[in-house]
């Protein structure tokens, strides 16, 4: 989730706004309704890394998907 903040607000509340950044959460500074700069937490390679190796893992368990699969799908659930 993006949180919009105004400039005197991220001034006066800076350290609460880097916790939740930290949490997870992104920010953007606003100067009136105009966006001017993005606050997002550093990720960690060691994090990002593991999670990489996560997905490929299960990736590979899954079997190939078939392009008459993928067909096969693009009108599921549609009534005509």
């Amino acid at each position: 989730m993006t949180r919009h903040v105004k400039i005197g607000e991220a001034k006066t509340h800076l350290s609460a706004l880097l916790v939740e950044v930290e949490a997870g959460e992104d920010l953007v500074i606003c100067r009136g309704p105009t966006p001017i700069a993005r606050v997002t937490r550093v990720g960690r390679s060691e994090e990002r890394a593991a999670l990489l190796a996560t997905i490929r893992r299960e990736r590979a368990k899954q079997k190939a998907v078939t392009t008459s699969e993928i067909l096969s799908w693009r009108h599921e659930g549609h009534t005509h």
